[in-house]
């Protein structure tokens, strides 16, 4: 017997809270159920961060309920002050609506949009076009300062100062949970546990507009964080985006290759579609053969996001890196930069030649890189800051550095 979508969010552990988990089992058992979560394009793509409810709705998709993505044109105007400990850059409505536009093809990479299965809706939609006084009235009378007041997101942002701009957004999520479930049925808002206060005032919304036996449930994911304790999805060059002009199909294959041994089997569960009977095979390797697991979680979740030729190049190129064999076109896919033949004659200094590169993000970052040790040119480790790299490092038309254990670039020379 097929599992059901939340049994399967379950073993997954992707469930934080619930406002009435019965209820919604009930609901889930007879319909399909109309469900969302959103995003605000703050930014030109997604990045990994953003991916938890995405994997979520994935899994209630298949199991025949239909999502809602609302991407945030409208709120993004605002900025969410829950999790944030400072207010969020001010953008224009013609960079969030370029924004918009570009992660569009992104969300397409997970959820299934074809024949009205999931829909993709935009918040500015209703919200670009709303009188503030009528909303105060129509919609702020339903609210109380001191209930908002008790949500932990906006307490830890009173320490620090609340905008009283920020302190519209819970009424703006709220309604648009109102406005999906007028407009469309949806039952059931989803997110991040940062977002428990603006879900449960969304409801609160509902049932004072609607009636109190109108139906709309909230449910959170946990905050996925790695083992070390920081934030999931960035490096030492910034967020992981998924566009691959952002962050390249090798390094974002090699990102999820280095996770730490801890995370691997948390990882599969949520950023892959691999059976959990699998992922438990995958999970309980040891030693060095965890290493095999991780491969998989990078082979996987690239797949997904930028498709299998892009997978399978990173994988071959990341073979390729690791072994002394293997020819030139196994490497393309490794992060390169193109340097002419000139310029080497005279030679590059060490730290100019590493911060030319994604490997570092200035000289002195790569200054550090150097004096720690984690520096090396065709496998040669260079300690000194002072070293010039010439010609002579020059194989096969090409220089590789290597960043730690696990990190490349090839300087291609012309």
């Amino acid at each position: 017997m097929a599992k059901s979508g939340l049994e399967v969010l379950k073993e997954r552990g992707f469930i934080q809270q619930c406002t009435d988990m019965d209820a919604l089992e009930s609901l889930m058992n007879k319909e399909q159920v109309t469900l969302y979560a959103g995003v605000d394009p703050t930014g030109p793509s997604l990045h990994v961060g953003h991916m938890v409810p995405l994997f979520a709705m994935h899994h209630l998709q298949k199991a025949g309920h239909r999502p809602i993505a609302v991407v945030g044109g409208g709120t993004s105007m605002i900025g969410d002050p829950s999790g944030k400990s400072d207010m969020r850059k001010m953008l224009t409505l013609e960079q969030i609506q370029a924004n918009s536009a570009s992660i569009k093809d992104q969300l397409g990479c997970i959820l299934d949009f074809t024949d009205d299965k999931a829909l993709m809706v935009n918040n500015y939609d209703w919200l670009g076009p709303l009188n503030y006084i009528e909303f105060l009235r129509d919609i702020g009378i339903h609210f109380s300062v001191n209930r908002m007041l008790s949500f932990e997101s906006y307490k830890q942002r009173l320490e620090r100062g609340l905008n009283f701009i920020e302190f519209n957004y819970q009424l703006l999520q709220s309604y648009d949970f109102l406005k999906l479930h007028q407009d469309y049925g949806c039952k059931l808002q989803m997110g991040g546990d940062d977002q428990w206060g603006n879900i449960v005032s969304g409801i609160e919304l509902i049932r004072r507009v609607e009636g109190s036996e109108a139906q709309a449930i909230g449910l959170t994911f946990p905050l996925v964080t790695r083992a070390d304790g920081k934030k999931m999805g960035k490096t030492e060059k910034g967020a992981v985006f998924l566009d691959p002009e952002m962050f390249s199909p090798y390094e974002f294959f090699q990102y999820w290759r280095n996770v730490a041994d801890a995370d691997v089997g948390k990882f599969l569960k949520f950023f892959t579609f691999l059976e959990i009977e699998e992922i438990a095979e995958l999970e309980a390797l040891e030693g060095a053969e965890i290493n095999k697991a991780k491969e998989r979680l990078a082979y996987e979740q690239t797949k997904i996001i930028h498709g299998e030729e892009e997978a399978n190049k990173a994988l071959e190129a990341a073979k390729a890196a690791f072994s002394v064999v293997g020819g030139a076109a196994d490497k393309d896919a490794i992060p390169s930069v193109e340097i002419a033949a000139a310029d080497l004659e005279a030679g590059i200094g060490i730290m100019d030649l590493f911060a030319k590169t994604g490997l570092c993000a200035s000289k002195g970052e790569a200054r550090r890189l150097v004096q720690q040790g984690g520096a090396r040119v065709n496998e040669e480790q260079i300690k000194d800051i002072n070293a010039v790299v010439g010609s002579d490092a020059v194989k096969d038309g090409e220089i590789m550095l290597k960043a730690g254990k696990k990190r490349y670039f090839r300087v291609v020379v012309k």
